[in-house]
């Protein structure tokens, strides 16, 4: 038998001992004997006495921990639910309806590293032999070929200076600022970022793998495409025609502004068979006619519109709410909580508020430029990295763009 002991210990007393601490140890893992008897029993019978004890408390530390931190997440789900009520009733907020305290961290025991590597092993079998199967996210060729195959639409590429002028164009049209959405690139993609970025995958190699459905310069999710074509499809829809409309067109250019223009039409006709909720639109995005409207931000004429387009419906919230003049910080600060959870951030007790008030409790984590701040400090944060990521080249021929508009505007008049 693996185990082993420093000592001779007495063969009926030391049976009990470490069958006693076999138990608690299957206790301790919260695993069931009967399902994994073989592989618990093969993890802990290959440690020494002084293992077995370690473990065992660390593991029970880490079991607290957890309910603690249940506890916690628990609660700020209480108090986020409550100010769904009152904002339903426009009641003001105040202090007493935030968890003014960060989620609770880890000070219990640790594991050795040779522990911890032995653990890490008996996980990693456990998860072989009963793995979960994970569900892959879809990636641009996804879309496409769902776009393809919906609607017989293929997305017309253009330079990435090319789609940044037709980006500035729209954005100017819609009362945009340069300020304001180049600093939002900058922060969405690190000034590096393509018209056809996806969140976890590398512009340019193209390496990684996605982790969420966003795109482009203002990395709107998938039901974030469905929202705005359902709220603003008849806009898309004019512009667009505009387009057509332009006499210096070649007939190429007016069969493939034709084609669009249906396609565009047989979307909107679909999203608005739906109904305009925001859950109803993260469901209708996984199908296959969602994934082919995703892939419109990454259209020459019309990606341009829509992300555009994004940014001003966070503009209209916060004019609704009396706030007509928004930093490039505070649309991210929207852009990236939710509009109306941005906002929220801005004034009143949730500037103080610290951020797991206003984030999944999943999101939380994984975003780590959130963690350990408040409201007002997410904002000089996302601030400062606006200040550094504008320097980029890709931020600088955004910027770039924005005058070449600007001129030929003043141009015209």
């Amino acid at each position: 038998m693996a185990y082993a002991s420093t000592t001779a210990p007495d063969p009926v007393r030391g049976l009990g001992t470490w069958i006693s601490a076999l138990c608690l140890a299957l206790m301790c893992l919260a695993i069931a004997p009967r399902a994994h008897a073989m592989s618990t029993i093969d993890f802990l019978t290959s440690l020494s006495d002084a293992e077995v004890e370690a473990f065992q408390a660390w593991k029970s530390a880490r079991n607290t921990f957890e309910d603690q931190l249940d506890t916690y997440w628990d609660a700020v789900e209480r108090k986020r639910e409550l100010r769904r009520k009152k904002r339903a009733k426009k009641i003001p907020f105040d202090a007493s309806d935030y968890v003014m305290s960060f989620p609770p961290k880890y000070k219990g025991p640790s594991l050795s590293g040779d522990l911890a590597q032995k653990y890490e092993r008996f996980v990693v079998a456990q998860n072989q032999a009963s793995p979960t199967p994970s569900k892959e996210l879809a990636t641009i060729p996804d879309y496409l070929a769902a776009a393809k195959r919906v609607y017989n639409f293929v997305p017309e590429r253009v330079s990435e200076k090319e789609f940044k002028l037709r980006y500035a164009t729209e954005a100017a049209a819609l009362g945009l600022s340069k300020e304001q959405v180049v600093r939002v690139y900058a922060l969405e993609t690190g000034g590096v970022g393509t018209y056809d970025m996806q969140a976890g995958i590398h512009p340019s190699r193209k390496s990684g793998k996605p982790i969420s459905s966003a795109l482009g310069y203002a990395q709107l999710l998938d039901a974030n495409s469905v929202n705005e074509l359902a709220r603003s499809g008849p806009t898309f829809i004019s512009r667009l025609t505009v387009k057509l409309r332009d006499p210096r067109n070649t007939p190429a250019r007016t069969a493939l502004l034709k084609h669009k223009l249906a396609v565009l039409r047989k979307m909107y006709a679909n999203v608005k068979h739906q109904p305009f909720e925001w859950t109803v639109q993260q469901a209708y995005a996984k199908t296959a006619p969602g994934m082919g409207i995703h892939t419109l931000n990454i259209d020459g004429d019309i990606g341009p519109m829509l992300q555009a387009m994004k940014l001003k419906t966070l503009l209209d919230v916060a004019e609704k709410s009396g706030r007509y003049s928004l930093s490039g910080a505070e649309l991210e600060l929207m852009n990236l909580a939710g509009p109306v959870t941005g906002l929220e951030m801005l004034d009143g007790p949730g500037a103080d508020a610290p951020t797991p008030n206003f984030f999944a409790r999943r999101a939380y984590y994984v975003n780590k430029m959130v963690s350990g701040l408040t409201g007002t400090q997410l904002r000089a944060e996302l601030d400062r990295r606006m200040a550094q990521a504008i320097l980029t080249p890709g931020s600088q021929e955004f910027a770039a763009a924005f005058d070449e508009v600007s001129l030929r505007r003043d141009a015209e008049r």
